[in-house]
């Protein structure tokens, strides 16, 4: 998490990111974890976590089908190598193994994250401005997709 902030990507905090405030935000979430309301992917080589990909899963009746897709990382010296692709197929047929039918989520637009949404079938609906600050703390648009576990569907 530390060196994605530190790599410029928008993923909800402001760097430089303190190593124990990460690591504080993720045992935060701990109990959610354990509740069953996210779950969460990790990626390591060697015992280093090198990327992570959650889904958060909501717990009103009416939206049992779908779920948010979080925290796709992808530490910089593991990049260019096909983890990221392979971190959200895991969790998109993770989502369809549990019979999720839509995944959401949102990204800074214009990021590198946003041409891989684009490139693996994720179909985008449109932008918010100003909607987070990077970790420089600009105000930056965010892109919201979605897609169905299981297809590919084109992005438009």
């Amino acid at each position: 998490m530390v060196d994605t902030v530190d790599g410029g990507a928008s993923i909800g905090f402001l760097a430089p990111l303190d190593r124990t405030a990460a690591v504080g935000w993720w045992r935060e979430r701990a109990a959610a974890v354990a509740a069953g309301g996210l779950v969460v992917w990790v990626a390591s080589d060697g015992g280093r976590v090198v990327g992570t990909v959650g889904l958060v899963l909501p717990d009103k009746p009416n939206s049992r089908h779908r779920a948010e897709l979080v925290k796709l990382m992808v530490h910089r010296d593991a990049r260019g190598q096909g983890l990221g692709r392979a971190l959200l197929a895991t969790a998109e047929r993770a989502a369809a193994d549990a019979g999720i039918s839509l995944l959401h989520l949102d990204t800074e637009t214009d990021s590198p994250a946003e041409r891989l949404y684009a490139g693996t079938g994720w179909t985008r609906i449109g932008t918010i401005p100003d909607y987070a600050a990077n970790p420089h703390g600009t105000l930056r648009p965010t892109s919201i997709y979605y897609k169905r576990p299981g297809t590919r569907e084109p992005a438009r």
